[in-house]
């Protein structure tokens, strides 16, 4: 039978139509998959010295962060231990400037594979936060780990540019992982990273309210712990604290006090003098847990041993001089664990299967933290309160937590930061417990809540594991830290 050509005009149209959604389909599917394979490229089969149980989801890769510049920034990635997509994403950042989120934050601290030692191979984190989050590192600013640039300019860094990138970082992550951009978006980090995070949690703050420029990223709040946030109340802070815990005489106390004023960003040379030999009694002992074992390792993570140094002549060399101390040696039941961290992250089968590119970052070695950045960085930013007051009043959740013995940024300070801000109090100072022992004292005001951790050092997950995940617990679902019973 022939059909009329009118006819087969109408089948045509028809198939057509019948058709067209497979089309859809398929091409919604190629897309997909092409969203999937760009994160799925970045999954990391095998690790060497990783447990085969309990089993993982974990990426890790390079986000392009500049262009024209050729900066990226390398991160590390765990999906949550349980129901992954229920639970927030929460980004770690450490400080410095110059040290490594992953060297301290995914390996020793909260990630569930931390290093074992002699960087041999990695052992299973009990008290991992990613029971809680999905769990997300980044080598920030560039020049840290395996993040890498190829403009030489790059390598003069401050606040600012810092947070550019990480804003720039979250962005790009987020494309590159889709299934996360509506999810409760929450920062959380320690030391120097009590700049970053409140910047970077500003940035979003401010470009979330363009939404016809910018992207939308959910964000939630912030937590940081032993931060630096004020340079006055820090560092009158630091002193008070030496003296009050018998690291310093009377007379060099009161020596400092009278020398030392410390709203001034440049010190005088009174005061250099003077906080010179503060530093210099710390140098003994671990000053990022002042009852810690230091580290006796004849070798250092980071840069040689120059406590027998006559000391720095200017604000910056003392300034300098002394995060040098925190990056070399950091508290902890191991102090020397930064050594394995660099044992471990300079393996080439560990590189190959992390998806490092050595040739391009910025770094010959891997090194925990890069001294170079700490001593070419510009240290612009006198405070961040005033950031803590636009975001109170922006609505975000914030908490600041203090380990009690950490001498480099003591709770003394933070005490005097968190008062300053001036803010209604809510719930008068108490106790939290952990297993029935006090784990420390909150309190909450309008907007903002701290919390100390008893015992706990600059590095508290490290030093107390347990407390630390009730903490991020209690931030992220709202439920108060456990009394007594």
């Amino acid at each position: 039978m022939v059909w009329p050509e009118r006819s087969i005009f109408k089948m045509n149209t028809i198939n057509v139509i019948l058709i067209l959604p497979f089309l859809c389909l398929s091409t919604f599917f190629i897309k997909a998959s092409a969203i999937n394979a760009a994160y799925e490229s970045d999954r990391i089969i095998d690790l060497p010295g990783q447990p085969s149980t309990p089993s993982l989801s974990h990426f890790s890769g390079y986000i392009t962060v500049n262009q024209n510049h050729g900066r990226a920034l390398f991160y590390w990635f765990f999906e949550a231990q349980s129901q992954p997509s229920n639970k927030p994403l929460l980004l770690w950042l450490n400080g410095g400037p110059g040290c490594s989120s992953i060297g301290y934050g995914a390996v020793v601290e909260i990630g569930p594979l931390l290093v074992t030692k002699n960087g041999e191979g990695l052992h299973f984190n009990a008290y991992s936060w990613n029971q809680e989050a999905n769990l997300l590192f980044v080598e920030s600013p560039v020049g840290v780990g395996f993040s890498y640039t190829n403009t030489s300019s790059d390598t003069i860094l401050e606040d600012n540019l810092v947070a550019e990138d990480a804003y720039n970082f979250l962005v790009n992550w987020l494309q590159r992982f889709p299934q996360f951009k509506s999810r409760d978006f929450f920062i959380s980090g320690e030391s120097y990273a009590g700049h970053y995070i409140p910047q970077l949690a500003e940035l979003i703050f401010d470009r979330n309210r363009d939404s016809n420029k910018y992207p939308f990223i959910n964000l939630k709040g912030f937590i940081v712990g032993n931060p630096e946030t004020d340079d006055y109340y820090d560092y009158k802070g630091l002193l008070e604290y030496a003296w009050s815990h018998a690291v310093i005489s009377d007379q060099q106390y009161e020596k400092a006090k009278q020398v030392c004023d410390y709203k001034q960003f440049e010190w005088s040379n009174e005061c250099n003098k003077a906080m010179t030999e503060v530093f210099q009694d710390y140098s003994e002992i671990d000053i990022y847990n002042i009852y810690a074992p230091a580290c006796l390792s004849n070798t250092t993570s980071s840069v040689a041993d120059d406590s027998n140094s006559n000391g720095p002549e200017s604000f910056t060399e003392v300034r300098n001089d002394y995060r040098e101390k925190r990056m070399r040696i950091f508290g902890g039941y191991d102090p020397c664990y930064s050594n394995y961290a660099e044992e471990y992250f300079n393996r080439k089968d560990v590189q190959s299967s992390f998806h490092a590119d050595t040739k391009r970052a910025t770094n010959v070695a891997w090194k925990v933290c890069n001294n170079s950045i700490l001593r070419a960085y510009n240290f612009s930013v006198f405070s961040v309160l005033p950031i803590y007051t636009k975001l109170i009043k922006g609505g975000l959740k914030i908490w600041i937590y203090s380990g009690d013995a950490d001498g480099r940024v003591p709770v003394i300070g933070t005490r005097y930061c968190v008062e300053a801000l001036g803010l209604p109090l809510k719930s008068r100072w108490r106790t939290w417990y952990h297993d029935n022992q006090v784990g420390g004292r909150t309190v909450e005001y309008e907007g903002l809540t701290y919390v100390t951790v008893r015992g706990a050092g600059h590095l508290v997950p490290l030093n107390k594991p347990t407390e630390s995940l009730t903490l991020i617990h209690s931030f992220l679902t709202g439920d108060h830290l456990p009394t007594r019973g």
